[in-house]
């Protein structure tokens, strides 16, 4: 068995901005492993905000070795960006070597295409509402806030897209009182979820707080390891395979997560195709699907995912799986 991993970069349609800062490209890791002549591949986006770099997580990926195993990752590399491109590229390379879809292996219903959030990058209020403008055909739109300038941006977008269903991310840029001081004017909106208003330390504000808008936990919410500190804080999860480490994980995070009551959302950081194939099969019936890193690219891999009126569509096998 042999592993690989090499960087590549995909330029962004336009500037792509949030709270914590803007970029211009997506910068990934690819992960190739070859046994027996077949090859199985994924991808990964280390976060700084999780003290991940690219050279941290390639040099996690180059010093596994020997036969690997899905289970057996779970010993070797903690849940994040490393674990999740290998246990994908052990998915894809399980598949092609048995000739059957991944979807099967998991013992999962065959999967179909859904609807998927499209994010708006943080802007002024006018230029947010003209990319509100140029994309309320959508049936989603997603708005990156979290600064002291929130409502201008969000009276905007509702102007520009009157009819798009609207989910807001904070980024971990408000605090308890500005929840609640906005909340009534969410409402107004019709903001349907506020994604991690509060940092993720800071959270147990949220304890015994009315919630009118469902709040989705993102940063406090890796792996099912995590479930125990939401209790009565959150309604729904945000599931990220670069947060879980890997489509095993975040199989069983969803299992779990609805089991206890909590609504899921599948989310992704700004990769290629490769990346969101395997979230896919873990969106199939979320709450929310957050799956467009594609959309915002200016480049793609090749066999990349169909996005169409119906949503994101599974991953052809010549893709991943």
């Amino acid at each position: 068995m042999r592993i690989e991993v090499s960087r590549d970069v995909f330029r962004l349609a336009q500037v792509f901005t949030i709270s914590r800062g803007s970029r211009t490209e997506a910068q990934v890791l690819t992960v190739r492993i070859t046994d027996g002549g077949v090859t199985g591949w994924g991808e990964c986006v280390p976060y700084a905000r999780y003290g991940e770099t690219l050279e941290s997580v390639a040099a996690e990926i180059e010093a596994l070795s020997g036969p690997l195993t899905r289970d057996a990752l779970y010993d070797l590399l903690p849940a994040g960006a490393a674990r999740n491109a290998v246990d994908c590229a052990l998915w894809d390379l399980q598949a092609k070597q048995a000739g059957k879809r991944v979807w099967e292996l998991a013992g999962l219903a065959r999967p179909g295409p859904e609807i998927t959030a499209f994010t708006l990058s943080l802007d002024s209020p006018e230029k947010m509402r003209e990319q509100a403008a140029l994309h309320a055909h959508r049936p989603l739109l997603k708005i990156k806030l979290g600064t002291p300038d929130d409502m201008p941006r969000l009276e905007a977008v509702r102007a520009g897209a009157p009819d798009a269903q609207i989910i807001i991310d904070a980024n971990e840029g408000w605090s308890a009182a500005v929840y609640a001081d906005l909340a009534p004017h969410l409402v107004r909106l019709g903001v349907s979820l506020v994604e991690q208003p509060l940092p993720a330390g800071d959270d147990d504000a949220l304890v015994g707080m009315e919630r009118p808008v469902p709040v989705c936990a993102d940063e406090s919410c890796h792996d099912r390891a995590s479930l125990a500190a939401l209790k009565g804080k959150y309604d729904v999860v945000n599931i990220k395979l670069d947060k879980t480490g890997g489509l095993t994980e975040a199989l069983a995070l969803r299992d779990a997560a609805v089991a206890q009551g909590y609504e899921v959302m599948v989310g992704c950081m700004v990769g290629s195709s490769l990346a969101m194939a395997p979230a896919v099969l873990v969106a199939q019936g979320a709450k929310v699907v957050d799956l467009d890193g594609p959309l915002l690219l200016a480049e793609d891999r090749e066999n990349a995912l169909t996005f169409d009126a119906a949503g994101v569509h599974p991953p052809a096998a010549k893709l991943w799986g």
